[in-house]
């Protein structure tokens, strides 16, 4: 059963979730409504001209730091210090780029202009973080998610102009973190590349 928002900041319990882990429909993108969101395993995703939708996929697809896997050749991007990663110098720029990349499957972008306020709106309160890579003084890659200070980095997006720039600024910025859990919310091959997999929602829920 799909479950309608009201203006109430209130959300069904997960377990209520569909088998593809579509929650809720509807509500607002309040800062007060995605915090509470975030802090219960919930998420927005959604496409330009469709209704707010609200997900929280089981098995979920995460990363934990100790597992991260870094390929031969990305040790010797790395190793050449092609990319030079930032945190929090330009998350507007991040989200806008991360919105513009064309996606496999996706017929039009799901971070659309309220999103981009609301995420920026958390940003100035410090409830997201972004990752910028530049190359030559142009950012060439990047990454943003939320963080509500309790450990776990729920990833949203990510954007690369050049070859390897995200994968640079993804390993860069797990490696110089102490998060318990990187959320990847549901599975690419790119960040299974890395070492994400998937668990449980229940057992992601105790990270929480």
């Amino acid at each position: 059963m799909i479950h309608f928002l009201t203006d109430k900041i209130v959300f069904p319990d997960v377990s209520e979730a569909l088998s593809d882990g579509l929650l809720a429909v509807g509500g607002d993108l309040s800062i007060e409504r995605l915090i509470h969101a975030y802090a219960s395993g919930i998420f927005p995703w959604f496409e330009v001209d469709e209704p707010l939708l609200w997900w929280s996929p089981d098995p979920r697809f995460v990363l934990f730091p100790k597992d991260l896997k870094i390929s031969k050749s990305m040790k010797q991007v790395l190793k050449r210090n092609e990319f030079q990663v930032t945190v929090n110098k330009d998350f507007k720029s991040v989200i806008v780029e991360c919105a513009l990349t064309k996606r496999n499957g996706q017929e039009s972008t799901w971070i659309t202009n309220d999103m981009i306020e609301a995420y920026m709106k958390l940003h100035q309160l410090g409830y997201t973080k972004s990752v910028e890579v530049w190359q030559n003084n142009e950012l060439v890659g990047g990454l943003y998610g939320v963080d509500l200070g309790n450990k776990v980095f729920c990833g949203e997006s990510m954007f690369a102009k050049v070859s390897n720039a995200s994968k640079a600024g993804f390993i860069t910025f797990v490696q110089n973190s102490n998060y318990s859990l990187i959320d990847c919310q549901i599975h690419t091959k790119h960040l299974e590349s890395l070492g994400a997999k998937h668990i449980s929602r229940q057992e992601f829920l105790k990270y929480l």
